[in-house]
């Protein structure tokens, strides 16, 4: 069996009356056509709490999340539940999954991410995390947790919807998007990240850096889909 398996990654199930409209009204991403996609869950500020890919499953949704950080997004979405007929729960027996090329359907952030799915767990995949380093695509909460939504590239790599309506956060980040006024952005550097640095991956030799976009770092990776972005004019 192919060693796919993202052991990195859990699975919540949303199941119940309405789950989409639920969700709908708390994401960053337009979930009412085709899924999967990338969102984010904000604080009302705009700054990212999690990030997670959504998955159709029948009429209920699932949720290919950072592990570490599942338990405390299960806690976030019951607080925003209230009395809804809603179940939301952590599900073991499913996991994300990971390949260059074959089965599956594409990372809906860049298509050079790889393929998608998500079932039962299989063997552990090995080489996601360099793959999606040296792409610039930054996830989890050590690398994007407290950051404005757009500062972590989110409208390059199809994370938020401009048109959907509102979600939790939206003010703030249509505000940002319409001023053209993302001054700071998230960028992969090679070697150490300095003080601006996010987190480290020593084997790697690769940090997360938050930086100016006017102060990029020299030996930052900037595939085409980041230098598009950082090319484009601020009223910062």
């Amino acid at each position: 069996m192919a060693a796919t398996t993202l052991t990195d990654r859990a699975v919540i199930r949303l199941s119940g009356e309405d789950v989409r409209g639920f969700v709908q009204g708390l994401v960053t991403s337009d979930i009412t056509g085709e899924l999967p996609v990338w969102a984010g869950l904000l604080t009302p500020q705009g700054k990212c709490l999690f990030d997670f890919l959504i998955w159709a499953e029948g009429e209920g949704l699932l949720l290919d999340c950072e592990a570490a950080a599942a338990d405390d997004l299960v806690k976030r979405l019951m607080l925003y539940r209230l009395r809804r007929p809603i179940r939301i729960e952590c599900d073991p027996t499913l996991a994300a999954h990971w390949s260059l090329e074959g089965e599956g359907v594409s990372d809906p952030r860049l298509p050079g991410l790889g393929k998608r799915w998500i079932a039962a767990a299989n063997e552990p995949a090995s080489g996601w995390l360099e793959h999606r380093l040296r792409l610039g695509v930054c996830e989890g909460r050590a690398e994007l947790g407290d950051i404005l939504w757009l500062e972590c590239n989110a409208a390059e790599l199809n994370g938020v919807s401009f048109s959907k309506g509102c979600f939790v956060g939206q003010e703030n980040t249509a505000r940002m998007n319409w001023r053209q006024k993302t001054n700071r952005r998230l960028v992969v550097v090679e070697g150490e990240g300095g003080e601006r640095s996010r987190v480290s991956y020593p084997k790697l030799n690769l940090s997360v850096v938050h930086a100016r976009v006017d102060a990029v770092p020299p030996r930052a990776i900037l595939p085409d889909w980041l230098k598009d972005a950082l090319s484009q004019p601020s009223t910062a």
